[in-house]
């Protein structure tokens, strides 16, 4: 008898691989709100196409980006630009340093701002790049990380204190509009907004803050603590209604943590977990968020040193995103994520990148990162029949299929098996999905042997074409059956 088997777990790879060896690369789960052929599948996440570029180097990569008063505004290099709507790029002046910078905006102003370095206000009407020179600036410490709430760009400093600029006005500061997070003697990493309060991010425990107006400095404490500090200041992300951050409390290994009314709930399964208790502090000083919500999804991603990981809040399943770059040496690798932010303007959603001064847009009809291939990978949960033997005489993965195009006009998909939890893949064997057209071709694979004890399926699509899996089916047949 036929067998749906559930293939929209999302990622989870334990360091135990027959535990669990469920790959999710380049797929998220998506869960349908009506009756419909299956109660979970999977849709491809964008490809990406280039509209500019400010150069060829892996110093024009992407440092940020900010909609700004309708337009796009990126820093690449060390250069900030606006992409115009006809996607031209106009130079609007030299950014310090070559790391990530924050970028945040007021009415007025956009705030562009290296971490424990400089900052710049930019304004338009005329272009004006202006560098904030108030020596009152850094009359608390150096700068850190800013968010913007009520008026004010707030900036943590290296002396635990953070401080406010003028309202509405970020070149002007006052020496004496400090203030501090006195509830726990850690350290202050980063400032983050969550429902209009203003929160000190420690490192082990960030401190809530409301503005409470008046002449003096308007921040007072609001009561409010959490429990898990943020390791990682680049990691802070705002999605839907919650905000996330990679964090944890005072000797715990870092998790990924979502607000939830005054406190924080744990959003990481333990084989995120896993990973990101190998990275070095350094790693974790490294990790960048991006978020962006696209029909009815919304996602989180964080870059870590090999992968990106994923986090749909609307799901609540995690999965993976890597891209394909052919080296120097002429050879194809696999690299985390190659996008390092989003931002959305004039009606598409852009990105900048990771490897070179391109900027982009993620594009649901586009089946490519520019000229490169997606390997989109789905590895299942192990399958078993109470430890005993069985047979798996037929296995159909149902896909949309009649999709070929111009640019593989008879696109197959792979499946592999593995009989030992992960650790080693049979060969691959390929079946067509479909030339343009022949919607009813059915990717089948027959004669799939014999399991001793437990099978994982892995299947892989690169071919540049949509990308919809929506079921799969097995017979499994039990020895004794086999044998009647």
């Amino acid at each position: 008898m036929r067998t749906p088997l559930p293939i929209a777990n999302g990622f989870y790879v334990s360091n135990s691989l027959p535990l669990s060896a469920q790959e999710c690369v380049c797929w998220f789960v998506h869960i349908p709100e009506v009756p419909a052929l299956n109660a979970e599948t999977l849709r491809g996440t964008p490809g990406l196409y280039q509209v500019a570029t400010s150069g060829n180097s892996v110093t024009d990569a992407g440092r940020g980006s900010r909609t700004f008063k309708g337009r796009l505004y990126v820093v690449n290099g060390p250069t900030l630009f606006r992409v115009n709507s006809d996607n031209t790029l106009t130079n609007l002046g030299q950014i310090s340093g070559s790391g990530r910078v924050s970028m945040l905006n007021n009415e007025t102003q956009l705030l562009i701002h290296v971490p424990g370095g400089d900052g710049f206000i930019f304004v338009d009407d005329p272009d004006t790049l202006t560098q904030i020179t108030d020596s009152d600036f850094t009359a608390n410490g150096i700068p850190q990380y800013p968010a913007f709430v009520d008026g004010y760009f707030v900036f943590t400093t290296d002396e635990k204190k953070f401080i406010i600029s003028s309202l509405n006005d970020g070149l002007i500061y006052n020496a004496l509009d400090f203030g501090s997070a006195e509830s726990s003697p850690d350290g202050v990493v980063a400032p983050f907004i969550y429902k209009n309060q203003l929160f000190i991010g420690g490192e082990y425990t960030p401190e809530g803050f409301t503005n409470q107006g008046g002449v003096d400095f308007p921040f007072v404490r609001s009561g409010v603590f959490l429990d898990q500090g943020v390791f990682a200041p680049f990691s802070i992300a705002k999605a839907k209604d919650t905000t996330l951050f990679i964090g944890g409390a005072e000797n715990e290994s870092p998790s990924v943590w979502a607000l939830s009314g005054n406190s924080t709930e744990k959003v990481s399964t333990q084989a995120i977990d896993e990973i990101l208790t190998t990275l070095t502090q350094d790693d974790l000083q490294a990790v960048y968020s991006w978020s962006y919500g696209e029909s009815g999804h919304y996602f989180v991603g964080f870059t870590l040193p090999n992968t990106t990981i994923v986090f749909d809040v609307t799901t609540g399943r995690w999965h993976e995103r890597k891209s394909l770059i052919v080296n120097a040496l002429g050879q194809t690798q696999s690299i985390a994520c190659r996008v390092r932010s989003f931002a959305t303007a004039y009606g598409h959603l852009y990105v900048t990148d990771s490897q070179d001064g391109r900027i982009g847009i993620a594009d649901n009809d586009t089946y490519k990162e520019y000229s490169n291939f997606i390997l989109r990978v789905v590895a299942t949960q192990p399958f078993q029949n109470n430890m005993e033997p069985f047979f798996v005489p037929y296995l159909e993965a149902t896909v949309e299929s009649g999709v070929g195009n111009s640019d593989d006009e008879n696109p197959m998909m792979g499946m592999q098996i593995s009989r030992d939890g992960g650790k080693t893949w049979s060969y691959e064997r390929a079946r067509p999905i479909g030339a343009q057209g022949q919607y009813k071709q059915r990717a089948v694979w027959r004669r799939n042997g014999r399991c001793s004890r437990f099978d994982v399926y892995k299947f892989t699509l690169s071919a540049p074409v949509k990308p919809v899996f929506l079921q799969l089916t097995a017979d499994i047949v039990g020895v004794d059956d086999a044998a009647a």
